[in-house]
């Protein structure tokens, strides 16, 4: 539970930081409509170096669609316990723990784009969209992490396990490769997204543990 607390209230900390410096850093307007971004020479760099493919953004996009459906899936889980079980002190501790925690996700999500730190190296449809942090990345990395956490703590089929746990590998890396070359995004804006999606993963981990460790005790 320390070591999952730590990672998280570090990993946060990061992202505070790594965000201010965002906001500080070689800050220029060499966006579209001359739009400020921080770390520009880094991040003009690596888009010119990526390019531009609408193709993989669209593909991402649309993928996007899977940790939603994992949301679902567990939101479906907690409201077949609540009916069933007819109190919602009765579910699952960790399923409630994780209904809070998407809320939390969905909040950070809504909160960025409110206030965007920077907008996206290309206009979408013609407007600028607020670019830190990817979203789509956010999504990912904190929802695909608890698919693999979920199906270890109900799941005794070790094949099962590690299909799972392959599949969210493979499709995490895929997504979040595929959103930083796409050229939708500015390199930094990935980095703050996986920064974020790490803190909130691990305090929800160590939230769970804690809550293990009182049923154990009896509390």
């Amino acid at each position: 539970m320390k070591r999952n607390l730590t990672w998280g209230i570090g990993s946060l900390i990061a992202f505070v930081m790594w965000t201010v410096l965002i906001l500080l850093v070689d800050v220029r307007a060499v966006g579209p409509n001359d739009s400020k971004v921080g770390f520009a020479t880094i991040n003009t760099w690596f888009h010119r170096l990526t390019g531009v493919h609408m193709a993989l953004y669209t593909v991402t996009d649309w993928l996007g669609l899977v940790p939603i459906a994992v949301c679902m899936g567990f939101g479906c889980l907690g409201l077949c316990q609540l009916i069933k079980r007819k109190s919602l002190f009765k579910v699952d501790a960790d399923i409630l723990l994780l209904g809070s925690y998407y809320i939390l996700v969905i909040f950070g999500y809504l909160f960025f784009e409110m206030v965007p730190i920077n907008y996206r190296p290309i206009l979408i449809d013609g407007f600028l969209e607020a670019s830190y942090p990817s979203s789509t990345t956010l999504l990912v990395l904190t929802v695909m992490p608890t698919l693999v956490f979920q199906v270890n703590r109900r799941c005794d089929n070790r094949k099962m396990k590690q299909i799972t746990m392959m599949t969210v590998v493979l499709f995490s890396a895929f997504m979040v490769i595929g959103r930083l070359i796409s050229g939708v995004h500015w390199a930094t804006d990935i980095i703050g997204s996986i920064l974020l999606s790490i803190g909130l993963f691990k305090l929800y981990q160590s939230a769970v543990t804690a809550t293990d460790m009182r049923k154990k005790n009896g509390f």
